[in-house]
C-alpha cells in the first residue's frame, strides 16, 4: 500500500502536508528527544516579534467542550534569538520545512522581522500573522480591513524573497475579500485560519475565567467554519492554502484537502495529544486506501 502524500508548497516540496500550526508545537525543539520530527511535513514556529515578549497576565488558557480558550499573547524570545539560536538548533534534528511564524504591531516591524527571518538560511517560508492590532491605527487587527491586509503584504513581500504565507483571521464579515487583496499584493499563499474571538465566565465566581476577559477560541469545535472559509478563499484565489481550524485526524486533513487546501496545519489537537501530528500522518495511507486515492495531490479542491 504504497501511497503518495507528497505536495509542493510555494515552490517547495512537503514529504506530507501535515504540519504543527504556530503557538501548538514551541520552536520544534521541545519535543525533538521525544518523537522523529522529520516525519513532518512541515513546522511552523511559534509566533515571533521583534522584541522578546513574556505575554499576558494569566490566567490565560480557558478550556471548552471540544475546543480551548487561548490569551498567551505571543510569549517569545524575539527575533534575533529566533534566527540566531532556535532555527539553527531546530536545523540539528530537522531537515524538513520550517515556517517562521512573524507577528507585528506597525508595518515596521513586521518589515525587520521578516527581512530577518528572509536571510535566515535555514527558514523556508515566511508566515505572517496579520491578527495583530495595528498600534497606528487606533488598535485595529490588521487582518480584519483588507486595505491594512494588503499593506502588510506589500511590505513584507519588499523585503523577502522566501515565499510569505499570509495567515488570515476568521473574525471578519468577509475573509474572501481579505484573502483577495492579500493576493493582489504579492502573497505567495494563505494561511487560514487564525483563532475565532472567544470568552468563558466563571459563573461561581462571576469572573472572565481568562485575565483578559477574551481569547482565541481553536479546537475540534471550529473546524467545520474553518473548513468553509478555506474553501471560499481557495476557490477565489489562485495561490496555494494552508488550512488550519480543528484539524484533529486523517480524515479531517482529506477534507480540508478536498475543500481547496494544499497543505493542513494541526494546531490545538497538538496541545491535547503532543503525537497528534505523527500519528495523522502514519493513518493517512490506511484511510487513503480506504477512500481510493493514490496521491492526496488528486484530491485538492476536489469538491
Amino acid at each position: 500500500m504504497v501511497k503518495d502524500l507528497t505536495v509542493d508548497l510555494g515552490g517547495i516540496r512537503l514529504k506530507n502536508q501535515v504540519i504543527p500550526a504556530s503557538g501548538t508545537f514551541g520552536f520544534g525543539l521541545e519535543l525533538a528527544s521525544d518523537m522523529d520530527l522529520d516525519v513532518l511535513g512541515g513546522i511552523s514556529l511559534k509566533g515571533t516579534t521583534r522584541e522578546a515578549r513574556y505575554g499576558n497576565p494569566t490566567p490565560r488558557i480557558a478550556e471548552c467542550e471540544s475546543g480551548m480558550i487561548n490569551s498567551v499573547g505571543l510569549q517569545n524570545p524575539g527575533i534575533d534569538v529566533l534566527v540566531q539560536e532556535k532555527v539553527p538548533a531546530l536545523r540539528k534534528v530537522y531537515g524538513g520545512c520550517v515556517i517562521a511564524n512573524i507577528s507585528g504591531f506597525s508595518l515596521d516591524e513586521y518589515r525587520e522581522c521578516c527581512a530577518k527571518a528572509d536571510a535566515c538560511e535555514g527558514i523556508d517560508i515566511i508566515e505572517v500573522n496579520i491578527s495583530c492590532p495595528n498600534v497606528h491605527n487606533g488598535g485595529m487587527a490588521f487582518g480584519t480591513d483588507a486595505r491594512s491586509a494588503a499593506e502588510v503584504t506589500a511590505a513584507v513581500k519588499a523585503v523577502c524573497r522566501k515565499p510569505v504565507f499570509i495567515k488570515l483571521s476568521p473574525n471578519v464579515t468577509d475573509i474572501v475579500a481579505i484573502a483577495r487583496a492579500c493576493e493582489d499584493a504579492g502573497a505567495d499563499g494563505l494561511t487560514l485560519v487564525n483563532t475565532f474571538l472567544g470568552m468563558r465566565i466563571d459563573i461561581a465566581r462571576r469572573k472572565p475565567v481568562i485575565a483578559n476577559k477574551m481569547g482565541g477560541f481553536s479546537g475540534r469545535a471550529v473546524f467545520p467554519v474553518a473548513l468553509r472559509m478555506v474553501y471560499q478563499v481557495a476557490h477565489a484565489c489562485q495561490v496555494p492554502v494552508m488550512g488550519c481550524g480543528g484539524v484533529a485526524s486523517a480524515r479531517d486533513v482529506i477534507e480540508m484537502m478536498m475543500a481547496g487546501a494544499t497543505a493542513v496545519q494541526v494546531g490545538a489537537e497538538n496541545l491535547r495529544n503532543p503525537f497528534a501530528c505523527p500519528e495523522i500522518i502514519a493513518e493517512l495511507p490506511r484511510v487513503m486506501e480506504e477512500l481510493g486515492i493514490d496521491s492526496l495531490k488528486e484530491i485538492i479542491s476536489a469538491v
